[in-house]
């Protein structure tokens, strides 16, 4: 698949004509070129033989394909060892914060994830045809991608001689440099729009070990799949997965697949996490509808965008209900359950059953009543289970033992696949009793975390701090590449720290635990609800984005999500013991009280742990200082946690 529509010499493009170019342009486009496209490329075209004209060593392509995430660049231009990523608003008077932003997002998406590209000079350069230019220093950060560039189209080729003459390097072979690896790392948002557009897992992950891990889960997943429906059995699997390994991607992969595939499978992806469900949604159906506009053909109705996309992604509580009033099998025969172990045991789904949907008959856990739902169905069916560990943070959350009992106790006839880590490690994953006839895969676990580009010691950090392993945190900070963990003080220098580093489309947020109440006074108000799909998809300019810095999430609103940066806040919800471990404590009424139930500690510790490792950049933890005349904020409690913190490897800002 060629990268550009046209690409050619700087010579070359000056010999051919405006009509070939637009002919190039027209014909490899992939959608309908309507008349405004091509007078708009028709004036692309005019302004850049002006500007090559003047260059002495250029390349230039035309519609340049960001591989595989479906973004296209209006020009590039490789001069002296120097790219130069073009974008044109025609007609624009204005250089849009939004405008600048994408040009700036397709130079840093080629800078970290094409590789060519890993060590060049990248300059972003917004055209707005009736602005004026704006005179700007040649300012350039630590990874070479200098500041953006504002030209009204006269001056470019200045630009490009200042530019090139300042930072030159090697000269670019052009053919290399278009044909290179390009390995992405998207976010899971950007993950799932690239699958629901047909892009295949292996296409979209940076980590070539992780893509080859996903790969071999995926097909054997499909395996046992065609192995189900050609000999009429029931079959279930269990993949495991490292955090950050793309289990919900594997998921995802999965579920579009078979319905692309074989239609009258009706695979669907589920998920008790409502965030993760109603973002996701919401950001295929906008992602369909903007693909729908770009090719030129009539809006769809947005009721039919959202519908594809409800039967696609799913929650399973809503799942659950619509099987409780109905006995028939459901459609679907291909279920993917995503954080299986999530699912709630009898007595919280017993309880929630009688209070909130005022059902008295329900006596059973949410794995056995879906499990039942399944085996309704008269010939086959498969059940995919993702499991996570170390994320649980709600009670009642039944693990996968309560999956694994069903199973034997209730449902003996169905063929199980296990991931060899819980057949050999039962203990890490609370199984206390597996089915007689198990099939252990190593295929069933991922073992390389894909969710960071910069490092996979960060989970391992993370987990190593909120364990009480300071030691281990000190060297595997070491080991932190390319991430940036740091701490502060001051809120203020947290959020001037995000918006520093954050470039282009990448997004930063503030986070703080669901409990850490006392700090309000610090103005972090965790009891204010917000919106997931606006902080997660509007942009910076919305005061309900999470770009804007001002409203907060908790572990509830971004488990299964992620930033690029983001600052957790801390209360004193961790203490440090005399044994330098973090002792959990809550906030109930008008003061802190100690935590005795064991599970109930387990999911403080694990609450720090989500938010912790929610950023695929870089961290900042906010840690108040106190108030000495506030017993609930003793200033003692804090500086012992900065010190252990600063002692785990966190540098201060």
């Amino acid at each position: 698949m060629k990268r550009a529509d046209y690409q050619a010499t700087g010579s070359a493009f000056l010999a051919d004509s405006s009509d070939a170019i637009l002919g190039s342009l027209t014909a490899n486009s992939f959608f309908a070129v309507d008349m405004k496209q091509r007078n708009a490329w028709l004036a692309i075209i005019v302004s850049l033989k002006s500007t090559i004209a003047k260059l002495e060593d250029s390349y230039v392509f035309l519609e340049f394909a960001i591989p595989r995430m479906g973004r296209r660049v209006d020009a590039i231009i490789l001069s002296r060892g120097c790219v130069f990523v073009l974008e044109y608003k025609i007609g624009s008077s204005h250089f849009y914060p939004a405008d600048v932003d994408q040009v700036v997002g397709y130079a840093l998406d080629l800078k970290n994830f094409h590789e060519p590209s890993h060590q060049l000079p990248m300059f972003p350069l917004l055209i707005a045809t009736n602005a004026k230019s704006i005179a700007s220093e040649l300012r350039m950060s630590d990874d070479r991608v200098c500041e953006p560039m504002h030209s009204d189209g006269t001056d470019i080729a200045d630009l490009i001689n200042r530019a090139s003459s300042k930072f030159s390097g090697q000269s670019i072979d052009p053919m290399a440099w278009v044909g290179g690896r390009y390995r992405p790392t998207p976010t899971i948002i950007e993950a799932a729009q690239a699958l629901y557009r047909n892009h295949r897992v292996d296409d979209i992950t940076r980590n070539e070990a992780g893509a080859e891990n996903l790969s071999l889960t995926a097909a054997y997943v499909s395996e046992v799949i065609h192995d189900a429906k050609r000999l009429g059995t029931k079959a279930i699997c269990f993949v495991t997965g490292v955090p950050g390994s793309g289990k919900t991607l594997a998921g995802l992969d999965i579920a579009n697949s078979r319905t692309r595939n074989a239609e009258d499978e009706y695979a669907v992806f589920l998920s008790g996490n409502g965030p993760l469900v109603k973002v996701l949604r919401a950001a295929l159906a906008r992602d369909q509808k903007n693909q729908i506009k770009e090719s030129g053909a009539a809006d769809a109705p947005p009721i039919e965008a959202n519908r594809s996309v409800e039967q696609f992604i799913q929650n399973i509580h809503h799942f659950r209900d619509a099987n409780v009033v109905s006995e028939l099998a459901p459609i679907e025969k291909v279920v993917i359950f995503d954080e299986a172990q999530r699912a709630w045991n009898m007595r919280k789904a017993t309880q929630f059953m009688r209070t909130e949907r005022n059902n008295e008959n329900f006596c059973t856990s949410e794995p056995e009543f879906l499990l039942s739902v399944m085996d309704r169905h008269d010939d086959w069916c498969t059940v995919i289970c993702l499991v996570g560990n170390g994320q649980e943070i709600n009670t009642g959350e039944a693990g996968i033992n309560e999956w694994l009992t069903a199973l034997a106790t209730q449902f003996p006839t169905w063929q199980v696949h296990l991931s060899d880590r819980i057949v050999n490690n039962p203990e890490t994953f609370g199984v206390s009793q597996l089915p007689k006839a198990v099939i252990a895969q190593r295929r069933l676990h991922l073992s390389t975390a894909i969710r960071s580009f910069r490092s996979e010691s960060v989970s391992a950090f993370a987990s190593a701090m909120i364990d009480g392993r300071p030691d281990e945190a000190l060297a595997l900070s070491e080991e932190l590449t390319g991430f940036e963990f740091r701490i502060t003080r001051d809120l203020a220098t947290a959020r001037e720290w995000l918006r520093q580093h954050r470039r282009g489309t990448e997004r930063a947020g503030v986070l703080a635990f669901s409990n850490a109440v006392r700090l309000k006074p610090e103005g972090v108000f965790v009891k204010a609800t917000i919106d997931p799909v606006e902080w997660f998809l509007a942009d910076r300019s919305d005061v309900r984005s999470s770009d804007y810095l001002e409203d907060i999430a908790t572990e509830f609103d971004v488990q299964g999500l992620e930033l690029d940066w983001a600052c957790v806040c801390i209360d004193a919800n961790l203490r440090v013991t005399e044994t330098r471990t973090l002792e959990p404590m809550t906030f109930r009424g008008t003061k802190w009280q100690a935590v005795n139930d064991s599970d109930r500690r387990k999911f403080i510790l694990n609450a720090h742990r989500v938010l912790l490792t929610r950023a695929r950049q870089g961290v900042v933890v906010f840690l108040p200082k106190g108030d000495k005349t506030d017993p609930t904020r003793d200033p003692a409690w804090y500086e012992r946690l900065f010190s252990y913190f600063v002692e785990c490897g966190l540098k201060q800002l």
